[in-house]
């Protein structure tokens, strides 16, 4: 198969998750958002809606207004209801974290005024603002740190490591599909953390975005606490989480190693020297949690993977 046919076929596929993903907005905004080109539609990454403001797309790292009207408040909680299909309950502990993950994988973060019950947010009682991120697989992301991951073709101890919206999901749900799948590696079982949806994105039960045969997915309680239940529940050969964001994250991540399981994590930060300097992830580095560090940076509109030893 030719190259240009194999980068039609990707373009294709990515202007379909961008189709599907728009189906939550409101007629105007939907219509609006399909005016870009086919082009755009490939690489956009987010629509943003904010209350007063025209719609924007997130384009190459860039935020392009697409030159409708403003957005008003009743369009954003037609988007909640239109994702939710009317069933606002079904949703209500999703939304009380501020997004809402809908059919596709598809994620909208959600910011406004909070409702408060006991000091807890009890709802959104008025929505500002919505970021609805598209969701895709690409498949092979992981083709170019593999090899130099699985020493003895088995997934040694991995921490990824980016700013925001550098791929570390990305990177991080196609790691976790090889290792599943045994492309190019042993292959292991896998216990994902999914706490926000974001990696394997259930809906109905079944993972939306392909994490492997082998993999089993906890999503929607505290990564903590989903790591430790998956721990001693699941088996796994492998644990994954997103985003290390808490004192207690690492405490299970540390109680996880001890119990002989490979460790695969991401962080925000840009290099070792984050690592070093800060207090959460210091731990990490002084306990050997992790063999391999991946970093992730952009020159141009590529992104460039780094992997360097830690122990």
């Amino acid at each position: 198969m030719g190259q240009r046919l194999v980068n039609d076929m990707v373009r294709m596929t990515r202007e379909e998750s961008y189709v599907q993903a728009v189906q939550a907005l409101p007629l105007r905004l939907r219509q609006e958002a399909l005016s870009l080109s086919g082009e755009d539609r490939a690489e956009a990454e987010e629509l943003r809606l904010r209350s007063g403001w025209p719609m924007t797309a997130l384009i190459r790292g860039r935020e392009r207004p697409l030159g409708g009207a403003p957005v008003e408040g009743a369009e954003l909680e037609q988007l909640v209801e239109i994702a939710s299909r009317a069933s606002l309950h079904t949703v209500l502990d999703q939304v009380r974290q501020g997004y809402l993950t809908f059919e596709g994988g598809h994620r909208i973060g959600l910011c406004g005024t909070a409702a408060l019950k006991n000091g807890e947010i009890h709802a959104l009682r008025t929505i500002s603002s919505a970021n609805v991120r598209i969701a895709r697989q690409v498949r092979e992301a992981a083709a170019a740190v593999l090899d130099g991951l699985c020493p003895g073709r088995r997934l040694a101890d991995t921490l990824i490591l980016a700013p925001p919206g550098l791929g570390k999901t990305t990177l991080l749900r196609d790691l976790i599909r090889a290792v599943s799948e045994g492309e190019g590696c042993v292959p292991l079982r896998v216990s994902l953390a999914d706490e926000r949806g974001e990696v394997a994105a259930m809906y109905g039960g079944r993972p939306q975005l392909d994490v492997g045969r082998r993999t089993d997915v906890a999503e929607g309680c505290p990564k903590a606490q989903g790591l430790m239940i998956l721990l001693r529940a699941m088996n796994p050969q492998v644990l994954a989480v997103d985003e290390i964001t808490a004192p207690e994250d690492v405490r299970a991540l540390m109680m996880a190693a001890g119990c002989g399981v490979t460790l695969l994590a991401t962080a925000h930060g840009e290099g070792r020297a984050d690592l070093e300097r800060r207090p959460l992830y210091r731990p990490l580095l002084e306990e050997g949690l992790f063999r391999f560090l991946v970093r992730i940076c952009r020159e141009g509109e590529r992104r460039i993977y780094t992997i360097e030893e830690l122990r």
